[in-house]
């Protein structure tokens, strides 16, 4: 009898160790050696020694700094992201719990009438008792194909999904932020060269307004040189406006009502930062919607050996001890009852297919899963590929723009000195300002695309080095 337990207790243990979930491997996906982008421009080279955790500290703008800071601290999406991850944390826990024994009690007083006429035993006679019952009870199931290990492998997975999801979600609306901010101090420099803009027209219209009145000037420059005052003006007006939405929309970022949120205006360029480019099998490392999308196809590949599992018989050990009376001293010895086993074994014979088809839905969700791995892994070349090529092509498109918005300004001051002396007409005067104008804006406006470029490339890149998930435990 004893021989006969141990091979049975042997070959539950046995059994315990089986699992139907496929073997798991990440997918290979073709990584590049380098980035084509790159170029001679810009340095790759790997990012393991450097901190990069609050990378917005890289533009050296404490307003920035303040403002990233109550992101973390108020954004209504970011704390939506981490009550989903806590849900998900949760949802683990529960599966996890299916590795212990569920232990009952229950306590049961009651008193009783038995029917005079009952079946069976009709002595004519009715009989009235007390009943108390006292106990509880031990379930556990035998994992023998690995269901209840496989369905903590899955929870684990989604965990770890989660935890990347808030990552992802972190660095998008940090990037988010600081992409608006630049926006801002984008607005601040051009409200500043309006208004540089403006005092120049000003004097100008001053000037023609003197001259006509003197018979030296028509009254075609006057009008002219109005025009190009009341131009400036209406568009310092309009930028005002687009600053104060803009500010707005920093302001419901950090999670603040747009009344209570005031920036004051600062005119003066923010510096570019330079952002090194880790090599391309860094990357996938580093981006948090790729662990995000890799952890799900893990969790997809264990709900494989969830669905297999069912295939075969579920077994599961009880027992059950207590005290039951009907009147006399409820834990006294004899009325202590208990039971030990019987093992149960359900196995389902017949279910139309069902299993089957549970089977082959857990097979599609890791192909679908797995091909989501590798479009997050190609979007992610892509998005640096891009980031760098913009970078690259934008510091050129400065460099030009810059000349341009110089010459400008140069031709300017030479037509409003000819214009004094009567050498040219009001029509170059009126030309030279629009031209340098524009081109004034258009410089700044290339500026603040150079910074949110830079946003865009460390948000290709995965942001700060937290974004590698770390497994749960």
């Amino acid at each position: 009898m004893r021989r006969t337990k141990f091979i049975l207790a042997l070959a539950i243990g046995l059994l315990s160790g089986c699992s139907f979930a496929p073997h798991y491997e990440v997918p290979v996906t073709a990584t590049p050696v380098a980035f084509k982008e790159a170029g001679p421009w810009v340095t790759a080279t790997p990012l393991d020694a450097e901190p990069r955790g609050d990378w917005w500290t890289a533009f050296g703008d404490p307003e920035l700094d303040h403002l990233e800071g109550q992101l973390n601290a108020q954004n209504a999406n970011l704390a939506a992201a981490v009550a989903r991850k806590a849900e998900a944390e949760a949802l683990l826990q529960q599966a996890r719990a299916a590795r212990f024994p569920t232990i009952n009690a229950n306590a049961d007083i009651s008193r009783n009438h038995v029917s005079a006429t009952r079946p069976l035993v009709n002595t004519g006679n009715g009989a009235s008792y007390s009943s108390e019952d006292f106990g509880g009870a031990l379930t556990y199931e035998v994992d023998l194909w690995g269901r209840v290990r496989n369905t903590i492998a899955a929870g684990r997975g989604n965990a770890e999904a989660s935890v990347a999801d808030f990552l992802s979600v972190r660095l998008s609306l940090q990037a988010q932020l600081a992409d608006s901010y630049f926006t801002l101090r984008g607005l601040d420099d051009e409200i500043a060269l309006l208004n540089r803009t403006i005092e120049t027209d000003q004097r100008a219209y001053d000037l023609t307004k003197i001259r006509h009145e003197g018979g030296i000037a028509s009254g075609l420059d006057e009008t002219r040189s109005l025009t190009q005052l009341a131009t400036a003006k209406a568009q310092l007006n309009d930028v005002a406006a687009t600053r104060a939405t803009t500010e707005h929309a920093i302001a419901v970022l950090i999670g603040a009502l747009p009344s209570d949120v005031t920036i004051t205006p600062h005119a003066q360029l923010i510096d570019l930062p330079k952002i090194t480019v880790a090599p391309p099998s860094v990357l996938l490392q580093r981006r948090p919607d790729v662990a995000a999308a890799e952890r799900r196809m893990f969790a997809a590949n264990a709900q494989i050996g969830v669905a297999k599992a069912a295939f075969f018989p579920s077994i599961s050990l009880s027992a059950t001890a207590g005290y039951l009376t009907t009147g006399s001293n409820l834990f006294s010895a004899p009325n202590a009852f208990w039971a030990l086993g019987p093992a149960s074994s359900v196995l389902n014979l017949v279910d139309g297919g069902k299993r089957r088809a549970i089977a082959r839905g857990a097979r599609a969700s890791f192909d679908e899963a797995a091909a989501n791995y590798r479009a997050a892994v190609l979007k992610a070349f892509q998005d640096v590929e891009d980031a760098l090529a913009r970078q690259h092509n934008l510091q050129l498109e400065a460099q030009s723009q810059h000349v341009a918005a110089h010459a400008a300004q140069a031709t300017l001051d030479l037509a409003f000195i000819q214009y004094h002396d009567g050498a040219a007409s009001y029509l170059d005067v009126v030309t030279a300002q629009t031209a340098a104008l524009d081109a004034g804006r258009a410089e700044l406006a290339l500026h603040t695309r150079q910074l949110q470029v830079r946003v865009d490339l460390v948000r290709a890149l995965g942001g700060d080095n937290v974004a590698t998930v770390v497994p749960i435990d």
